[in-house]
């Protein structure tokens, strides 16, 4: 079993203990646990359809012998009136994971979606576009995903696959010089196989960095177009380039246009808006 995959079982089975607890009691109540039944994923908004091969992945948790029948894939377009998939299980099994199937769903098709427009106005360019780690807790495994269905790239996924040396990192270290010898030494020593980032605020800054060197990417921390083009003459290609704060559908073609490497926006996450959808018995 992958990474991706353990971290997903952990994250399914929490869910459903936290919404089941000592039992489904409405459920319960009613049907009989030997009752069987189908149902349908109803979408109702236009956007990216998300979370496809997470909702048979919970209903197969849940009931590992559950018929799932896929209409649509992950990443298809979709509208209001499409179904998007149909489920037949226990009765039970259904009920119990509808909450978390649509959660999961509506909020990574929105973050899809989102992702897509950004992906879309960026086409005939070279500059790329990454999320980052201002995410849910526990729930990041899903947001990045939905970020890369959109079309869009993972950044780091936590603090443990890169080394990031931000404006907190220099400023308790005590120069951005000492900050990056030290990010150096330690990965030789530990973790050889990690890039070195570091932020920057002003041309200065990136100056001071080129002097050193030793780091694989310079991120440009809310720099307008124009500096940010000055910087990235500076820097002529020596090290990838971020352009990062301020990045948002209106302008985001401006950063595209000075030929940066990346953009990060933490909007692709924080500010995507979940897309209606419903799950419903058929019979």
């Amino acid at each position: 079993m992958s990474n991706f995959d353990e971290q997903l079982q952990s994250l399914i089975e929490s869910a459903l203990r936290e919404d089941i607890g000592d039992g489904d009691h409405s459920t319960l109540s009613c049907i009989p646990p030997e009752a069987r039944g189908k149902a349908v994923l109803k979408i109702k908004q236009e956007g990216i359809l998300a979370g496809m091969e997470i909702a048979e992945r919970i209903f197969r948790i849940k009931e590992p012998s559950a018929i799932f029948t896929p209409f649509k894939q992950d990443g298809d377009s979709m509208k209001d009136g499409e179904e998007a998939f149909e489920a037949e299980a226990t009765v039970f099994t259904i009920l119990q994971c509808e909450r978390l199937i649509l959660n999961c769903m509506q909020r990574m098709s929105g973050i899809a979606t989102l992702t897509r427009q950004y992906v879309d106005k960026l086409q005939k360019y070279k500059t790329r576009v990454l999320d980052t780690r201002k995410t849910t807790p526990n729930f990041r495994l899903l947001e990045k995903d939905a970020v890369r269905i959109g079309g869009g790239i993972n950044h780091r996924f936590g603090l443990y696959d890169m080394i990031m040396l931000k404006d907190n990192h220099i400023d308790y270290s005590g120069s951005l010089e000492k900050a990056i010898e030290k990010a150096g030494a330690y990965r030789q020593t530990y973790k050889p196989h990690l890039k070195i980032e570091v932020e920057t605020r002003n041309i200065e800054e990136v100056q001071r960095v080129l002097n050193v060197g030793g780091i694989d990417r310079i991120m440009l921390d809310n720099f307008t177009p124009r500096q940010l083009a000055k910087a990235l003459a500076l820097i002529n290609e020596r090290f990838e380039t971020e352009a990062s704060g301020g990045i948002n559908l209106t302008n985001v073609e401006d950063y595209a246009r000075t030929g940066v490497d990346y953009v990060s926006i933490g909007a692709l996450i924080h500010q995507a808006r979940s897309l209606d959808m419903s799950l419903k018995a058929v019979f």
